[in-house]
């Protein structure tokens, strides 16, 4: 099998190799996040029927690869060439080219490159399919024992304090403006306790779950409020693949001081007629009274 460099990128078929005909241009393959057993059959015959797999690190995708007997060749597709191997591929794939594109672990663009590519193909017509599978986001709201529905998934927040508690803060802000929703983090493991510490503050002590190593050997799903769990990573450093699930904010009685917070983030972010809209269905004070306070405020 062939390991690519980025130096020597792979954009099509040579003369002798054929591809699956009813494979659209560009398939969006999920991959294991942990356990290689999981790769799908389908997305083993379509990374093994493509010209190129398209992967963020041939040498990790090599592992995957090998482990199912795929001798595809492999260019890697990263942050920090995709813009400049877009035009390229866009261009094999116009000639009949047929392109997997996976991540090292988990579903595409999912805080993974690809976007670039995929807003590409389809702005030039080419067909843009998809092979789904494990997703370690998806996997984690559903063993966290937290609402699974609605969630908001936030991925990776700024690295650093000061910008990941504003960030925090701002969708503290929008649950003020009547948002209701599970919410979903990626984080690295030594980051984990500054994380939890900075949600605790922004969230108060409501309940969250820290899954981490989902899917292998060593996976943990620890549960409990924000408070406990930032205690206990501050002095238990943590190892591997983090998911971060905390729960919805709670219902809570309207207040003038709660109203005038929910109207001020709301009408920061939206038209007045939406803004009411949105904080008397969050409070559930009747929309003429939010509306004569919320002209009051603006």
């Amino acid at each position: 099998m062939s390991e690519d460099s980025d130096d020597e990128p792979i954009f099509g078929p040579s003369p002798a190799e054929t591809h699956t005909p009813a494979l659209p241009a560009l398939v969006l393959v999920s991959t294991p996040i942990g356990n290689l057993q999981d790769l799908s059959p389908r997305a083993r015959d379509t990374l093994a029927g493509v010209d190129v797999v398209l992967c963020e690190d041939t040498r990790t995708s090599a592992v995957l690869l090998r482990a199912h007997g795929i001798k595809t060749k492999m260019t890697a597709l990263h942050e920090h060439n995709e813009a400049g191997l877009v035009p390229k591929l866009v261009a094999a794939m116009e000639k009949g080219a047929r392109y997997a594109l996976i991540s090292d672990a988990g579903t595409p663009l999912v805080s993974d490159p690809g976007y670039r590519l995929v807003r590409a193909a389809i702005a030039a017509g080419l067909g843009v399919g998809g092979v789904p599978g494990p997703n370690a986001a998806v996997l984690a709201l559903t063993l966290s024992g937290l609402p699974p529905q609605p969630f908001l998934f936030s991925g990776f927040l700024a690295p650093k304090t000061g910008a990941r508690a504003a960030a925090l803060a701002a969708l503290a802000s929008l649950e003020a403006a009547g948002l209701k929703a599970t919410h979903v983090f990626y984080e690295a493991p030594h980051r984990l306790a500054g994380f939890l510490g900075d949600a605790r503050a922004a969230f108060g002590a409501r309940p969250a779950a820290v899954c981490r190593e989902l899917s292998k050997h060593f996976e943990e799903v620890r549960r409990g409020n924000l408070e406990a769990l930032a205690g206990y990573y501050a002095a238990n450093a943590a190892r591997g693949e983090i998911t971060v699930v905390i729960g919805p904010a709670e219902a809570a009685a309207a207040t003038a001081e709660t109203l005038d917070a929910a109207l001020a983030a709301a009408l920061g972010q939206m038209s007045l007629k939406d803004a009411v809209n949105a904080v008397a269905a969050a409070t559930g004070l009747a929309k003429k009274l939010v509306y004569a306070r919320a002209l009051e405020v603006k």
